[in-house]
């Protein structure tokens, strides 16, 4: 695990755009899995502006992404599909058959949830994974108690995800009580995940996820044993970690390794 500590929320997003950039440079036809919510706003801005001002081509990426609500049309002003379109895909040179979002019209969920696994297997697995975290540790939508060995399905979620979506709807009794979530045994294949989060109201659970131990409770946990994450944070959400002092040293001084290619 690398933590990087950034001052702003902007420059998570700057830092996790040169993440991705040099991932596209390596492998010209990525697969990346994507998040939504206000967390990779900053990432998803500055990879427009990258592919305006330099030309950043993503016309090989495949994209996945985590999750969408049961019962939204992908046109519905809250549906993830429109979020992704709206805030990335309309303004970067994507392929419309290389974009892939969960279907929460689907006629029989439990079948798309299927075929979606087999679509991500079918492109060679996700290369990057951008994550964002809920304020009870949760990852895509796998509210805790969920299994870490899950795979794409239908989730219930919790009243406090619910409530803290309610602000994107006109009220937390419009906000859908299922959605199709790609599972954490599925998101812990991808060969490396980035996962972002800002602000003082993170700052709990980023040390809980970082330096507690794994637990179901905190799904996002898991990824202590991932082989390479990357933990973006900025100084509102790192305040409660114990190492804090320890991950700026690591980053200060993997920028004097002449081998490798080190993140910080």
């Amino acid at each position: 695990m690398e933590v990087i500590i950034k001052d702003t929320y902007e420059e998570i997003g700057i830092e996790a755009a040169g993440i991705v950039k040099k991932s596209l440079a390596r492998k010209p036809n990525l697969v990346l899995g994507l998040a939504t919510g206000s967390t990779p706003l900053s990432l998803y801005g500055e990879l427009i502006r990258m592919r305006s001002k330099e030309g950043l081509d993503f016309s090989g990426v495949r994209t996945f992404n985590l999750d969408e609500y049961v019962g939204l049309k992908p046109e519905h002003p809250q549906s993830y599909n429109f979020f992704m379109r709206e805030n990335l895909f309309k303004h970067i040179n994507i392929k419309e058959e290389n974009i892939n979002i969960p279907d929460g019209m689907a006629e029989n969920l439990e079948e798309h949830c299927r075929g979606y696994e087999e679509k991500i297997s079918g492109a060679g697995g996700i290369d990057l994974q951008v994550l964002g975290i809920g304020r009870d540790g949760h990852i895509a939508f796998n509210e805790p108690g969920s299994s870490l060995g899950s795979r794409t399905r239908i989730k219930t979620l919790t009243e406090e995800t619910i409530q803290d979506n309610s602000r994107f709807f006109t009220g937390a009794e419009d906000v859908p009580i299922f959605a199709i979530t790609m599972g954490i045994g599925t998101i812990m294949e991808s060969r490396r995940v980035l996962l972002l989060a800002n602000g003082e109201k993170k700052a709990d659970i980023v040390a809980r996820f970082i330096e507690g131990p794994i637990t179901s409770e905190v799904t996002a946990s898991v990824l202590q044993m991932h082989p390479d994450l990357v933990v973006l944070v900025d100084v509102k959400a790192a305040q409660k970690l114990k190492r804090a002092k320890y991950y700026r040293w690591v980053c200060e001084n993997k920028k004097k390794l002449k081998t490798g290619n080190p993140t910080c």
